[in-house]
């Protein structure tokens, strides 16, 4: 890979080329052995889809007239969603990192609003101690009655009993605080620990659209326990490479609960955050990861912006605390490249 990629036209000029980015093993995504194993052609003389083929190639030159992403493929056209008068089945998603500061947070908060904005009905898990999902959208995790640790542990708690409704229309969340860090030890010696969990979200498929579970950045029986609760899962990343190497552990423990708990999960994709296209690093690690995933990375990249952090202090998502800003507009894309990849919600 070229160590020197054109810098954009309004950066500044490198006074050094920057060292490349070390080979990372990245395994790939789990896919059923054969699954796109197709048969041969049995004769030179089988009748042509000139249809199909005058479709596909329709589809080429239009995507081939896009201009360029920041993953340096062209960027698709995603539809306008339109609004649903029904909701349910809700899509599961955990989105997951090991590495903590990635933006999952800042990925579940925003995605969700944005979701939220297109008429989707959302529900947001704080599956993580810290509690920062529920400080993100002004909920003080030492002034909730029931958090999601009761959810989980006391059978006579129902999600109704837990659920709130944020300040976004559309859009509810289930708070978490520090006892969360007890479920660990005590789902220990639980029968059927790793799905816990699952049983406490089944209420909330035929109610929601989507369910987001914002994961703690570690891969213990928690982080397992949203896996197995997921339909898809999301990995933001920052584009460094640190953040490359944990990718790769990552992938490994979502095949192990493929094989071993929940066979239909899968990986939505991966989604680069706090990517700043002025440096070589950002856009060589971004590209190193086009590579190993192909179209598994969302065409969408999050710019680093001050406006996240501004967010958090008020207590509300960017959509509409800097409802015209470059990181909303950037969130309304991700959430149309996941309705279109999601076909059905």
């Amino acid at each position: 890979m070229s160590t020197q990629p054109l810098m954009p036209p309004d950066g500044p000029a490198p006074d050094h080329v920057a060292p490349p980015v070390p080979a990372v093993e990245l395994p790939p995504p789990h896919a059923e052995a054969h699954a796109d194993v197709r048969p041969p052609a049995e004769t030179a003389h089988e009748p042509v889809a000139s249809e199909a083929t005058a479709a596909e190639a329709a589809a080429a030159e239009s995507m081939a007239n896009r201009p360029m992403g920041p993953t340096g493929r062209p960027m698709p056209l995603f539809p306008e969603p339109s609004p649903r008068e029904t909701h349910g089945p809700a899509r599961i998603i955990a989105m997951c990192n090991q590495k903590g500061g990635v933006g999952k947070t800042t990925t579940t908060i925003n995605l969700g609003a944005a979701l939220a904005e297109y008429g989707r009905k959302v529900l947001l898990v704080d599956f993580d101690p810290q509690g920062s999902l529920s400080v993100g959208l002004g909920v003080n995790p030492y002034d909730i009655d029931k958090s999601v640790y009761d959810l989980i542990m006391n059978r006579d708690v129902t999600l109704d009993d837990v659920v709130l409704k944020s300040n976004v229309p559309g859009l509810d969340i289930v708070p978490s605080n520090i006892d969360l860090s007890a479920a660990e030890v005590q789902l220990v010696t639980e029968v059927a620990r790793e799905q816990v969990l699952t049983r406490a979200l089944a209420p909330a498929v035929a109610e929601y659209d989507f369910v987001i579970i914002d994961c703690q950045p570690s891969l213990g029986l928690l982080t397992v326990n949203a896996l197995t609760a997921s339909h898809g899962v999301i990995v933001p990343m920052e584009a460094e490479f640190f953040a490359l190497r944990g990718v790769a552990m990552l992938v490994e423990t979502i095949q192990k609960v493929q094989d071993r708990l929940n066979p239909g999960l899968e990986i939505d994709g991966l989604v680069a955050t706090m990517f700043d296209s002025r440096t070589v690093h950002s856009r060589e690690v971004l590209a190193r990861l086009v590579e190993a995933f192909d179209e598994k990375v969302f065409h969408t990249a999050i710019a680093r912006t001050v406006r996240f952090p501004e967010t958090t202090v008020a207590g509300e998502p960017i959509t509409t605390f800097a409802t015209s800003s470059g990181g909303a507009y950037s969130y309304r894309q991700l959430a149309k490249e996941v309705l279109a990849r999601c076909p059905g919600t």
